[in-house]
């Protein structure tokens, strides 16, 4: 430690001195440059067209010299001591394994990992599966938004009401959509996204292998199922994301009855579907399907409709997107035998039982059934037996540096330069906070300390209107409160006050801020509204940056926008009033 430290103070010593040197250089040279540009361009006239080619050749290669060696003398400091530190600490791992770093998957949270991998220099390789993007490009996030985009048009397009408030005269029934067009447009985008993906890490020198990695029994060993080839790696990360959650009793087929891979294809509209589960996916989805002219029947085990939700949001949410639409809902049942039909000809078959009792208590008989029960992880045939980790329910326990345990129980132990990331740790199961695991685990491995802060991290439900938070639900936030000695404080804004949201038509909704009454800082948002998935972020920032109500109420917010109803729930928490 102590040799690290002086080699570390001389080296940083000497740089300062050369970069104070390459400066005063450069300057001169550059002096010199615009010196030997103005009396060439006096000689060029005088002398011959041989010696005319010759100075315009000197003159690329003075220039060239000037720019390597001025951008040389312009690296910040920092990055070239940084660099140098990498060096000293990589330089054994580089011979010893065949990569610095390895990560098993190449969803969001993979990607995420390899490209911080790469800003650290280190030789990183992707064990892709064949599944590049992964379940949020392929078969979520993405191809769904393309799905809510356009059939979200096609719900504005046929609200003819909402469209006369704003001086606009449609006719509903004259509004006609391309199925076939609005499923290639979902692919086509995730296609694209996929693309992107690759050749960003291609682009960045990341070694991307087309087999699932699985582990041995060895440290540091990577077996390529496509190839049976045996790599090392340093460090390890696992990324393996989430395949959908069928429960038992429902026989999918992907065609009448479909989790949300199949639906995504959208090969036709059913008119009445069944959706099992009432959380982001079957939310998401019954808003695709209403617009586009389904009726909807929601199938859920809990006794209430959405819950996961904060309770007051799920309320708000029932009336804007249940009650206003062809949906109804039965809550308290198991769909505990789904028989798949045929399209345009037999009917699927579920049959419902009471969740408490198990006694059937009605069959249905609809067009389609779409099982939205969440997602498991895709841990299996991973090696992870091999290599002594013991799953619960698939999932894979951590540390909170992202490091992978051999149990959850108490006894469970570090298994060195392994980690895991995303759905399969089960901390969080969104792309984007699998991404922030990502970035995390690198920072642990190249030796910064670094832990997520999952309070800080924002969802979003892409309904129309939207659905978006951070933080714990009021419910949570209030027994966090009393368990931890402090008071809860809880200020709104509402969309009905905001000009923005009024100009649009779309003055349903609010904005809910939940903070610590004693520090002022923000604990939870949770907004239902216009372009909520938007305006949480500033939300989340806060909650990250522990920023506190008063010194949020001061900020300015740019008018008309519908920030300013962020705006109105920040001010009312200290008392002040937004115009």
């Amino acid at each position: 430690s102590s040799l690290s430290t002086n080699i570390t103070h001389t080296h940083t010593h000497t740089h300062q001195k050369q970069q104070r040197s390459s400066s005063r250089l450069c300057s001169r040279a550059i002096h010199e440059v615009a010196l030997f540009f103005i009396n060439d361009d006096l000689a060029e006239k005088k002398e011959t067209k041989h010696l005319c080619n010759h100075h315009h050749e000197m003159k690329f290669i003075i220039i060239a010299t000037v720019l390597v060696a001025t951008a040389t003398a312009f690296v910040p400091l920092q990055q070239q001591h940084n660099n140098y530190n990498f060096a000293l600490s990589m330089s054994d791992a580089s011979s010893e394994f065949d990569f610095d770093v390895a990560i098993i998957g190449c969803g969001v949270g993979g990607h995420g990992a390899a490209l911080h991998a790469r800003a650290q220099n280190l030789n990183t390789a992707v064990f892709a599966g064949g599944d590049v993007g992964g379940t949020c490009v392929n078969r979520g996030c993405v191809p769904s938004k393309a799905l809510l985009a356009a059939s979200g048009r096609v719900r504005e397009m046929k609200d003819e009401a909402h469209l006369s408030s704003l001086g606009i005269q449609v006719d509903a029934d004259a509004i006609q959509y391309d199925r076939e067009g609005i499923a290639n447009h979902a692919d086509s985008l995730a296609s694209r996204v996929r693309g992107n993906l690759e050749g960003s890490l291609t682009a960045l020198g990341c070694h991307v292998l087309e087999g699932r990695g699985s582990l041995t029994s060895n440290p540091h060993e990577i077996v390529d199922s496509a190839t049976g080839k045996v790599y090392t790696a340093k460090d390890i990360i696992l990324a393996p994301g989430s395949i959908p959650f069928v429960p038992p009793g429902i026989n999918v087929d992907e065609k009448t009855v479909f989790t949300s891979d199949g639906a995504l294809k959208l090969p036709y509209v059913p008119e009445w579907v069944a959706i099992v589960g009432s959380g982001y996916i079957g939310l998401e989805f019954s808003d695709v399907y209403t617009a586009l002219g389904s009726e909807v029947t929601f199938i859920e085990a809990l006794p209430m409709i959405m819950p996961t939700f904060d309770r007051e949001i799920a309320k708000l949410a029932e009336r804007l997107l249940i009650r206003d639409r062809p949906i109804d809902y039965r809550t308290s049942v198991f769909a505990s035998e789904v028989t798949p039909g045929i399209p345009g000809e037999k009917p699927v078959t579920i049959k419902m039982i009471d969740a408490d009792t198990k006694e059937h208590v009605e069959t249905l008989e609809v067009d389609a059934c779409m099982v939205a029960t969440g997602r498991v992880p895709n841990t299996k045939d991973m090696g992870l037996e091999e290599r002594g980790i013991e799953t619960n329910r698939g999932f894979v326990a951590v540390t909170e540096k992202m490091e992978v345990l051999t149990s959850s129980g108490e006894d469970g132990q570090i298994i060195p330069n392994v980690y895991c990331i995303g759905d399969a740790n089960g901390k969080m199961m969104l792309a984007h906070a699998a991404s922030a695991q990502g970035i995390s685990a690198v920072e642990n491995i190249v030796g910064r300390e670094h832990v997520v802060n999952h309070d800080a991290v924002p969802a979003a439900c892409f309904t129309h209107p939207e659905i978006a938070m951070v933080g714990p639900t009021e419910e949570h936030a209030i027994e966090r409160a009393e368990k931890e000695g402090w008071e809860l404080g809880k200020s709104q804004g509402n969309f009905r006050a905001n000009s923005k949201a009024l100009a649009e038509g779309e003055g349903n909704g609010i904005a809910k801020v939940l903070y610590n009454k004693g520090t002022g800082k923000v604990v939870a948002v949770h907004i239902i509204g216009l372009h909520a998935a938007d305006l949480i972020q500033e939300c989340a920032n806060a909650v990250a940056a522990g920023t506190t109500v008063q010194e949020l109420s001061m900020m300015v917010h740019t008018h008309p926008t519908l920030s300013e109803v962020m705006d109105e729930a920040f001010k009312g928490a200290v008392g002040m009033s937004s115009h």
